[in-house]
């Protein structure tokens, strides 16, 4: 079942979201070669404490962490690791989300380290663009699979695949609601999209095959050629005026 959020309950999320992006630009000013993805980790718990926000991923179905980090080949759900030192040339997509007032934020993106290749830049920079293709079809009275063609025939048209066995999804309370949101397929299928959905759209990019694989810690997906792969996602609420992107440190969003 789909929720559908009043004015006041999107507000309400609005707030998740912008502690959610205050914490990406915490990612954002410390990232660099040398850091380890564990430290990162712990300067986002430390400003969702300062926010009074509660770490939406830390514990949510045993994560044990506040971001997911997830370096190159890693395509979701990596976990932080003082192990892992980043690199000049490597990528790192992060993933998370603050609870505020009872309403989740949730969003991704995915960061150079240093000097990065042409084929990585471009990567990200396609990934990112998909996003707000998406986005951009997120208005009333679309259907649901036009926000996933328009990822995919971005994302095809660009050279890179999108991973199909992970899917966008609705949030709210919850972080995970109906309804589920592939990254790709054809248009005009599925629900209808109405005023008051929120969703979180995310779609996740790889620069050889889509396949993708678990490893033995049961949460990092990785690419299954061995491939960069790169990740991006906002909260966005459906409204008459057009798609919002709720986590964004912009009020008007």
């Amino acid at each position: 079942m789909i929720i559908i959020k009043s004015p006041r309950e999107i507000e309400l999320m609005a707030r998740a979201g912008r502690v959610t992006a205050g914490a990406h630009q915490v990612v954002k000013e410390s990232i660099a070669p040398g850091i380890s993805t564990r430290e990162l980790d712990r300067l986002v718990e430390e400003f969702f404490q300062k926010q009074g926000a509660i770490p939406a991923f830390k514990g949510y179905r045993g994560f044990p962490a506040s971001i997911c980090s997830s370096l190159n080949h890693q395509v979701v759900h990596g976990i932080p690791s003082k192990r892992v030192i980043l690199q000049s040339g490597d990528i790192l997509s992060v993933d998370t989300g603050a609870i505020v007032d009872g309403y989740v934020g949730d969003a991704a993106a995915t960061y150079p380290v240093g000097e990065i290749s042409p084929e990585s830049a471009k990567l990200i920079s396609a990934t990112e663009a998909a996003l707000y293709q998406g986005i951009e079809r997120a208005a009333v009275g679309n259907r649901l699979s036009d926000i996933s063609a328009a990822i995919q025939q971005w994302v095809e048209a660009h050279g890179f695949s999108v991973v199909r066995d992970l899917v966008g999804h609705g949030i709210g309370q919850k972080m995970h609601e109906d309804p589920q949101i592939p990254n790709f397929g054809p248009p005009g299928y599925g629900p209808r999209l109405c005023s008051g959905m929120v969703l979180a759209i995310e779609p996740m990019v790889n620069i050889g095959q889509y396949h993708v694989k678990t490893l033995a810690d049961g949460w990092t997906v990785v690419t299954a050629d061995g491939k960069l792969s790169a990740h991006f996602e906002h909260t966005v609420a459906i409204t008459p005026r057009g798609p919002k992107i709720l986590t964004t440190l912009d009020r008007e969003g």
